[in-house]
């Protein structure tokens, strides 16, 4: 016999290559491997044979750590949502209730609460039905199904059940239907309306097409004076009670870069707080040391709010020697170039009666509400804004960060206080008189997003109560103007009624009323095309200006369709003359600056310690009130500021009306309706919690 060889003890010996290597896991349960030789891991392997089973359990191991990961990341979320909801709703800690002045407002919020009583009710109905088998309802787009004459009736509730189908099928859904079809039909002009506007300015960033001026308008030949060519300007800071930016707006505007016999800056303060004007006095005075020309201006009765300001402003003796006005907000600052890059485009364009600059912002990243904010504002900007500036040499001025001449000021008849949107107001009368705006996207002027709900939802409220109070009083005006037919139309269809009215009509009726009630009369249906894809392409669309906000396209879809019960509300306070639509309520700043002013404001402070500040602009009598001011803040004890929630009645029983209809969409086991009703429902609930944003000292 052939004896046997054993080679185990040969390749025993063979020496080892490689060099050990350790891999350490996150999950303790299975920490170490070691790998001695490279061979014993990664020997080739025939792909008959398929995966190495330790490798495929290796795999399946980190796959579930991932999952269990992100359940234990759910699980903390959907208890500190029930936390919160147990301390605010329950327990009421920290919390104060929104305090709705309109009758419009609480006549809308008794609707919606009505909305939610009356689902809770079918939704227990439909479970009790749905329990005992009485399916009678058919998801197709026919209302024709009737439930048939011959079924035979198991006792009283259900004759009743099955009369509610009867009258739902026949009277009920062709209303639901017909109304949503009708809101679709709104949907689908705006989202061509937005369509047309990114086509447009895609056009003009491929052909780079912007507004040109002349190298150097205003260039002298006489060395003594070189500014004598360069045209007056009057600049104007409209502020009130603006303790956290006055100072960094002032310094901004001081360094522009023009002649400084040329320009006249008005600090127009309505504060009513005697500190914060001795504040500001003190800061004009301080830059007007330096030999800036500026002047401060208060008004005793602010009557006509920002607009009464402005409008007293401009009836100073001395504004007939200025032929252009730059305005800017107390929280923008502008860049020293600004002047140079507006004012010239004046020059040999006699027609040209505004010059509108971009805005941007210095706290975008600050929280998610402010992130969703510069979405919507880079698209305003970027893609209306400029579109229509370049195509129609029109658009609604922003109230800041624009050159006006005064002559189109004084034609178009001034500030007028009628209503909380005078930039949109002023823009319209002049665009009825003829003249035409510019607007540069290249050029951007610093300025601050309200960082907390509170502020936002009343900024939002009187952006679009404003102009429907606007179109009532200027459609007699558009009309019998002398603009083209085309103009006319695009005034009143596309500016007003378009883009301001239908808006938020659309928005709240279809996505907040009309597809939760379809999940209680399933005979009635919103396509899936409606809810789910059109309103992503259009999110996606609107994201594009700002394209570092990708991620959060779902936040910001779901967002949009959560403000616009306050954009609705406004809307028909606007609209019907209501109390709450000439409510002007400053938006409270954080007094958020960039990091070059963050240096400049410390190296001013590290001067103001090792110099005596004086005041010389101001007289005796003024030092001492100042002095007497500050002694009093530092003697007065300061109360400690707890940061307080509001809870909002209309956002909150609209949640409980989404998920009651989420919860019965899973009887008509309907996926996308569900899980949109769902995410909807919960943003209402972060929203109406005060979630969202910071919250106001």
């Amino acid at each position: 016999m052939v004896p046997g060889i054993d080679m185990s003890k040969w390749w025993a010996k063979e020496e080892r290559k490689g060099t050990p290597v350790i891999v350490k896991m996150e999950n303790p349960n299975y920490s170490l491997l070691e790998i001695e030789s490279p061979d014993s891991a990664f020997r080739a392997v025939d792909k008959d044979r398929g995966k190495n089973a330790k490798q495929l359990t290796w795999v399946i191991l980190l796959r579930a750590h991932k999952a269990a990961g992100c359940v234990a990341w759910l699980g903390n979320g959907v208890w500190s949502l029930l936390s919160t909801i147990k301390k605010r709703l329950i327990l009421g800690e920290g919390v104060k209730m929104e305090n709705d002045k309109s009758g419009k407002g609480k006549l809308l919020y008794r609707i919606i609460l009505g909305f939610l009583i009356t689902a809770l009710a079918f939704l227990a109905f439909e479970l009790f039905a749905h329990f005992n088998g009485w399916h009678y309802y058919l998801q197709s787009t026919s209302l024709q199904h009737m439930i048939p004459r011959t079924i035979e009736i198991q006792g009283l509730l259900h004759e009743v059940y099955v009369g509610w189908v009867n009258f739902r099928v026949g009277y009920i859904a062709p209303l639901i239907q017909s109304l949503s079809t009708f809101c679709v039909v709104l949907f689908m002009i705006q989202s061509l309306d937005r369509l047309v506007l990114c086509f447009g300015c895609f056009w003009i960033k491929m052909k780079k097409i912007k507004p040109q001026f002349q190298a150097e308008p205003f260039k002298s030949d006489d060395a003594e004076n070189p500014g004598s060519f360069h045209p007056m300007v009057l600049v104007q800071i409209p502020m009130c009670n603006e303790r956290e930016v006055y100072e960094q707006s002032i310094s901004a505007v001081c360094q522009l870069d023009w002649p400084k016999d040329r320009i006249l800056i008005q600090v127009l303060d309505d504060s009513d707080d005697e500190t914060i004007q001795w504040l500001i006095k003190s800061e004009v005075s301080k830059w007007s040391q330096k030999g800036v020309n500026i002047i401060y201006r208060h008004r005793l009765v602010r009557t006509g709010y920002k607009a009464g300001n402005l409008k007293s402003a401009m009836n100073c003796d001395y504004v007939k020697d200025y032929e252009f006005v730059a305005i800017f907000d107390a929280d923008f600052q502008p860049n020293p170039d600004f002047l140079e890059q507006t004012v010239p485009h004046f020059k040999g364009n006699p027609e040209i009666g505004l010059v509108q600059a971009r805005w941007t912002f210095v706290n975008k990243d600050e929280n998610l509400l402010t992130r969703l904010q510069n979405v919507n504002l880079c698209f305003h900007f970027e893609v209306e804004q400029q579109v229509n500036g370049m195509y129609l040499n029109f658009f609604g001025f922003n109230g800041t960060a624009g050159v006006w001449r005064i002559k189109a000021l004084e034609e178009s008849g001034g500030w007028l206080e009628r209503t909380t949107v005078e930039d949109m107001d002023i823009a319209v009368r002049a665009h009825l008189h003829g003249w035409k705006f510019i607007y540069l996207d290249d050029v951007r002027v610093l300025c601050e997003l309200p960082e907390s709900y509170e502020a936002y939802r009343k900024q939002q409220h009187r952006w679009h109560s404003g102009p429907m109070q606007l179109f009532r009083l200027c459609l007699p005006a558009i009309l019998s103007s002398k603009l083209s037919s085309l103009k006319k139309a695009n005034l009143i269809l596309l500016f007003f009624l378009l883009r301001k009215l239908i808006l938020p009509f659309y928005s709240f009726t279809l996505f907040c009323i009309i597809l939760p009630l379809t999940m209680f009369v399933p005979e009635a249906e919103l396509p899936i095309w409606v809810i789910c894809y059109i309103p992503v392409f259009m999110s996606f669309l609107n994201i594009l200006p700002a394209p570092g906000s990708f991620p959060f396209i779902v936040p910001y879809l779901l967002f949009e369709n959560t403000m616009s019960v306050t954009k609705f509300n406004a809307m028909i306070s606007g609209l019907f003359q209501l109390g709450s639509s000439y409510e002007w309520i400053v938006t409270k700043k954080a007094g958020r600056a960039s990091e070059p002013d963050l240096l400049a404001m410390e190296e001013r402070e590290t001067k103001a310690m090792n110099q005596p500040q004086l005041f010389r602009g101001a007289s005796d009598s003024g030092l001492s009130e100042l002095t007497k001011l500050k002694e009093h803040q530092e003697s007065t004890p300061k109360p400690d500021k707890k940061k307080t929630n509001k809870i909002y009645k209309k956002e909150l029983t609209l949640a409980f009306l989404l998920l009651t209809a989420a919860l019965r969409s899973l009887l008509s086991a309907q996926g996308v309706h569900f899980y949109f009703l769902l995410f909807q429902g919960v943003t209402f609930l972060l929203v109406g919690l005060d979630l969202i944003g910071e919250q106001m000292s």
